[in-house]
């Protein structure tokens, strides 16, 4: 119990601090409005985060907490591939809605040249847990192709994933992240699928 109160007490931090930074801004919000957002002390802030801009690196663990609640609703009869456009469009219509867009390029930017942990690619996010389960089931299902790994296609879509964001990014956000990706993630996951007469 009390390792899962730890755990909530940095969750509600990183979440309030995301919501105030789509809000307001990320420099006009302070370590204060953070900690009275968040309903904790000063104390809980600091002995999680050393400043406001150690919050930046966060931001993956927001998507995880929003990939966990959407394991909770949704709907398990849906084959694999369906499971995961649904994930995409999710995920991409929350970051959208409330994430700013150069914080989300200052993430993506500071796994380029960062020399220390790379959020994004820590195989021990629910994140790619999860992709693992689905991708697994769509094999077991034979309803993806077999002829490649779990990891490697949990991999590739990763990879589809950070490159609509990344593109997105780099296009100042001229078009919706969401609207795209429904329209061209299937071409994407094409290959994925298993072909129906079972030659893969």
């Amino acid at each position: 119990m009390k390792k899962n109160q730890k755990k909530n007490t940095r969750g509600r931090i990183i979440s309030a601090a995301w919501q105030l930074f789509y809000e307001q801004g990320y420099e006009n919000t302070t370590v204060d409005e953070i900690i009275a957002k968040a309903n904790t002390s000063k104390g809980s802030f600091y002995h999680y985060f050393k400043g406001k801009d150690a919050l930046l690196s966060t931001l993956s663990n927001l998507f995880d907490e929003k990939y966990e609640e959407l394991m909770d609703v949704m709907d398990p009869s849906m084959s694999s591939y369906q499971k995961l456009l649904y994930l995409n469009n999710e995920l991409f219509s929350m970051i959208e809605n409330s994430i700013a867009i150069d914080l989300l390029a200052g993430l993506l930017s500071s796994q380029l040249i960062t020399r220390g942990e790379k959020s994004l690619l820590d195989r021990s996010r629910l994140y790619y847990r999860l992709l693992g389960r689905i991708m697994l089931e769509g094999q077991e299902a034979g309803e993806l192709r077999t002829d490649l790994s779990v990891g490697e296609l949990v991999k590739a879509y990763a990879i589809c994933e950070r490159a609509f964001l990344y593109d997105w990014c780099i296009s100042g956000g001229e078009y919706s992240l969401r609207s795209y990706s429904q329209k061209m993630l299937p071409v994407f996951l094409a290959d994925f699928r298993r072909e129906k007469t079972g030659k893969e």
